[in-house]
C-alpha cells in the first residue's frame, strides 16, 4: 500500500461506530454516554477515537491529565478525569476545563484553593468506595464530606459515582447488588442535603449492559471496553451476543523482514527455544514485546499471513520475532503480516491473545506501543 509504515494499527471508524450505537440503542433514551478513552483508548489511540466519537458521546473520560491535555486538542465535550489529580496538576485541569474526581475530603479541599485562586468554581465528581476497595471516601464518611463540600464556595458537585467489582459474573449478583444499594443510598444522602439533579453513576460496559438496560437506573453510564468491539467476559458475551452484536475495531499490522530457509535441527532466536524439526521456511516479523505483541507468546501465539495462520517459533524479541510459513504458498517480503485482528477471512481475537497470556483482553490492547501510528479506514 502506498505510503503506508511498515508497522502500524488500523481503527475501524464503521466497527467503532457501529458499537457505540448498540450501546445507545441499548439504554434509556436521554442517559448520557461517557465514552471511555484512557489507556490511549485502550491502545487503540485517544486522538483518533474521540474524533470519530466526537457526535456520539456526551462526555468522554480519561484517567490522568496527561490524558487530558490529549484530548482537549481534539474535542470541546466535557471530560472526566476520574483517576487522582495531584495537588500540582489540579490548576491545569481546571484551565483546561476538565471535570475532576473527589476521591477524600483532603483532595476536595486541594480543589477548592486551588479553583479559589484560579476565580472559578473547579466542576467535580465524587468517588465513592462501594465495596470495591479501591479509591473513593468510604459510605460511613460520606455525609461528613457532604457538610464540607457544602462550605466549599469554589466546588460545583455535578455527579456522584462508584464502580462495579464483579458484575460481569452475572452467575452471582449478590456483590453488585450489595454495590448498587451503598450507591443508590449515597446519592440519596446528597439529595437529602440539597445537592439537586446530580448525576449518578457506577454502570462501565458490563453494569451498562446488566445494571441499566432500558430501565434508566443512572442518567449518565461510562463506556469503555464495549466500544471497542470486546466483551469483559465470555459469560457476559454468551449471554448476551445474540441481543448486543458487537464488531472489533483493531488490526495490528506489519509487514514481512526476510523469508528464509532453515535447516533441520536449526535453533531459532534467544534462549535455544526452538529447534527446527525439517527444514523450515521462516518469516522474520519486524514487531516484538516493545511494540505490543507479548513476549508470553514465544512458541505459542499465531499470526496471520495471505489469510492462514503461521505459528510463531522461538521466543518474541524486543522487536522481532519468528513465524512458520513452510504451509503458505508464495510467501515474499513485505508481505502483509495480522497480528490482532481479521486477514481474509481469518482472525486472531484479542480473547484468543489473553487466553493465551494468561490475561484480559484489554490487557492485550493496552500493551500496544503509542508510538506506532493510528490508521482509520
Amino acid at each position: 500500500m502506498k505510503n503506508t509504515p511498515l508497522s502500524y494499527i488500523e481503527i475501524s471508524k464503521a466497527n467503532l461506530v457501529h458499537n457505540i450505537k448498540q450501546f445507545r440503542g441499548s439504554i434509556k433514551r436521554g442517559t448520557k454516554i461517557a465514552g471511555v478513552v484512557k489507556g490511549n483508548a485502550y491502545g487503540h489511540g485517544d486522538k483518533e477515537v474521540v474524533k470519530i466519537l466526537n457526535s456520539y458521546v456526551d462526555y468522554f473520560q480519561v484517567n490522568s491529565v496527561e490524558e487530558l491535555e490529549r484530548v482537549r486538542l481534539v474535542t470541546k465535550k466535557p471530560i472526566l478525569v476520574l483517576g487522582y489529580v495531584s495537588k500540582n496538576n489540579i490548576k491545569k485541569v481546571l484551565n483546561l476545563g476538565g471535570i475532576l474526581s473527589v476521591f477524600d475530603l483532603r483532595h476536595a479541599l486541594l480543589i477548592n484553593q486551588s479553583a479559589k485562586e484560579l476565580g472559578l468554581k473547579a466542576k467535580v465528581h465524587i468517588a465513592v468506595d462501594s465495596h470495591l476497595g479501591r479509591e473513593g471516601t468510604m459510605p460511613a464518611h460520606i455525609e461528613e464530606l457532604i457538610i464540607e463540600l457544602k462550605k466549599m464556595k469554589n466546588i460545583l458537585v455535578q455527579g456522584v459515582y462508584s464502580h462495579f467489582a464483579n458484575i460481569e459474573d452475572t452467575s452471582d449478583f449478590s456483590h453488585a447488588q450489595i454495590q448498587i444499594d451503598t450507591h443508590d443510598s449515597v446519592y440519596e444522602l446528597f439529595t437529602k442535603h440539597g445537592f439537586k439533579n446530580i448525576y449518578r453513576h457506577i454502570s462501565a460496559t458490563s453494569g451498562t449492559l446488566i445494571h441499566e438496560k432500558n430501565k434508566g437506573v443512572n442518567k449518565l453510564v461510562r463506556i469503555g471496553l464495549g466500544l471497542y468491539g470486546m466483551w469483559p467476559s465470555m459469560h457476559l458475551e454468551n449471554l448476551l451476543n445474540k441481543k448486543i452484536i458487537l464488531k472489533s475495531v483493531i488490526r495490528f499490522v506489519t509487514h514481512i523482514a526476510q523469508v528464509k530457509v532453515l535447516p533441520k535441527g536449526h535453533s531459532i532466536g534467544y534462549g535455544l527455544s526452538y529447534i527446527t524439526k525439517r527444514p523450515t521456511t521462516i518469516a522474520v516479523i519486524p514487531q516484538g514485546y516493545a511494540d505490543g505483541l507479548d513476549r508470553r507468546l514465544s512458541n505459542k501465539g499465531e499470526v496471520l499471513i495471505k489469510g492462514k495462520r503461521a505459528p510463531i517459533l522461538g521466543r518474541v524479541a524486543m522487536n522481532m520475532f519468528v513465524v512458520d510459513v513452510s504451509h503458505i504458498r508464495d510467501v515474499e517480503t513485505e508481505d502483509e503480516v495480522v497480528m490482532l485482528g481479521s486477514q481474509r477471512g481469518e482472525s486472531v481475537s484479542a480473547e484468543e491473545i489473553a487466553r493465551m497470556m494468561g490475561t484480559i483482553n484489554y490487557e492485550v490492547t493496552t500493551h500496544i506501543s503509542p508510538l506506532l501510528p493510528r490508521i482509520v479506514r
